[in-house]
């Protein structure tokens, strides 16, 4: 029978007992519709997990009996940062999780001229928090101990700048492919851009910042295509896809 698990942001010590927070009780009482004494897994971000036992599951509270730590993970030998230029409501939340499932580290969502969604104020932070829930969703489902950082919505012009490794933006204009190139370091950073793509002022903003264009085979993909099929690529290429990372006995 499979255990169901949980992201929950907590000091977790093998031996201890924890409380959950509202959300996360109300989850496992009410949709997953656990009892006392089943078993949970539970994982903070930090790597690893904990195998549980739920002591008591009520109106007021859900608590957990820690049991014991598990070095367990499912990262990629690659570190891959993704510059993701913000799309409108489906397809950016489709965009997130499974850059999450797909090995992402660190994902940026960004403000470029052609975004059609306008995030100001309060909007911005609703919907990081929006897209965090995402991020915590998706590591819940796809087995990872390590929580991908969503950092805060920013503005390409000052993302292009701070970033490392082997810099690639994706265009489906460009003359290079990904078959071309390798990660000097196992970094590789990934800008996909809106609906609209980028406009020809960002696009030599990002090569004077050192980011290659390169084109994913020879038809315009989707923004949520291009960033996930990006994804996939990179991991194929030099990442926990690879053939030559597979067991022998399954090749």
């Amino acid at each position: 029978m499979r255990v169901s698990r949980l992201y929950a942001p907590l000091m977790l010590t093998a031996g201890g007992q924890v409380e959950l927070d509202t959300d996360s009780g109300h989850y496992v009482r009410t949709v997953l519709r656990l009892k006392q004494g089943d078993g949970i897994i539970l994982f903070n971000g930090k790597g690893g997990e904990y195998a549980c036992t739920l002591s008591e599951v009520g109106r007021n509270a859900v608590r957990v009996k820690v049991n014991g730590w598990s070095d367990r993970s499912v990262e990629s030998p690659l570190q891959i940062n993704l510059g993701l230029g913000i799309s409108r409501g489906d397809r950016m939340d489709l965009s997130v999780q499974k850059a999450v499932e797909l090995g992402v580290n660190r994902m940026t969502p960004l403000l470029t001229e052609r975004c059609v969604v306008q995030l100001k104020g309060e909007k911005q932070q609703q919907r990081r928090q929006h897209w965090q829930k995402i991020v915590q969703h998706a590591a819940e489902q796809c087995g990872r101990t390590v929580l991908p950082e969503l950092d805060e919505i920013t503005s390409l012009f000052n993302w292009v700048k701070q970033q490392d490794g082997l810099k690639i933006f994706l265009d489906p204009y460009a003359e290079q492919t990904l078959g071309e190139l390798r990660p000097g370091n196992s970094r590789v950073t990934l800008l996909s851009g809106p609906e609209g793509g980028f406009s020809e002022q960002e696009r030599q903003l990002a090569k004077s910042a050192g980011f290659i264009p390169v084109r994913l085979g020879n038809r315009i993909l989707r923004t949520e295509t291009a960033a996930i099929a990006a994804l996939a690529a990179v991991q194929m290429c030099w990442g926990d896809f690879a053939f030559s990372n597979q067991p022998e006995e399954s090749r």
